[in-house]
């Protein structure tokens, strides 16, 4: 039985980290290099092959059993609530999915009275919260820059992700809520951990050992 892995491994910030804790456990080659402009790497030594997509497309991949696991931030999860199995917290790249907003909305005392207009590339994640806070909203989707949504008039609010908040500030925008909290997650498609049970278990138990020693 053919027991190589396919590892989804989401592009951006997620995929130093991850590279490094998957070389860590032997499951990546020690070479790759986070820049590298390879989109499938197999590694021989470890019996698995990467594969580094767009994160929104990781849950995706693994739900439809494109690839036997993947690693993907908790915001993509939360958004998209595909159909897969999430054993492990891996504990790196760490951020918040918050409210922001114009300073000088912030100043002004009250709500609008109408509608709020919100930016985001979270169009459910966004939409329940408001909901939950009884606020009014037109969600306007986008997929890259949203700080600069209020700065045109485009939107009122923005929903996004948020590390150190640098960018917030250099565009004068204030965090005024925080929708949850989202650190990258190992997922598993539900048919591979069946077929490839013992090969499956023994990755999550590699990456398990190796998050509790230290952070990737």
């Amino acid at each position: 039985m053919n027991d190589t892995l396919t590892i989804a491994l989401s592009k951006g910030i997620l995929l130093e980290p991850a590279l490094a804790l998957l070389k860590r456990v032997g499951l990546a080659p020690k070479a790759i290099a986070s820049d590298s402009r390879k989109l499938i790497v197999e590694h021989q030594v470890g019996r698995v092959t990467l594969m580094m997509i767009r994160p929104s497309d990781v849950p995706t991949y693994v739900e439809y059993g494109a690839v036997d696991a993947g690693i993907v931030g908790a915001d993509v999860l939360m958004e998209q609530a595909t159909d897969v199995y999430e054993p492990l917290d891996l504990k790196f790249g760490g951020c918040r999915l918050a409210v922001a907003a114009p300073e000088s909305a912030v100043t002004r005392n009250g709500r609008h009275g109408t509608r709020l207009r919100v930016a985001t590339k979270y169009p459910n994640l966004t939409e329940r919260y408001f909901t939950q806070q009884g606020i009014p909203i037109e969600i306007i989707k986008l997929y890259g820059s949203v700080e600069l949504a209020p700065l045109v008039g485009l939107a009122d609010r923005i929903v996004d992700l948020v590390a150190s908040g640098a960018t917030l500030r250099a565009h004068h925008l204030v965090m005024t809520d925080v929708i949850m909290e989202s650190t990258a997650r190992l997922i598993v498609n539900r048919a591979s951990l069946t077929v490839k049970h013992q090969r499956v278990r023994g990755v999550i138990d590699a990456l398990r050992m190796a998050v509790q020693g230290g952070r990737a």
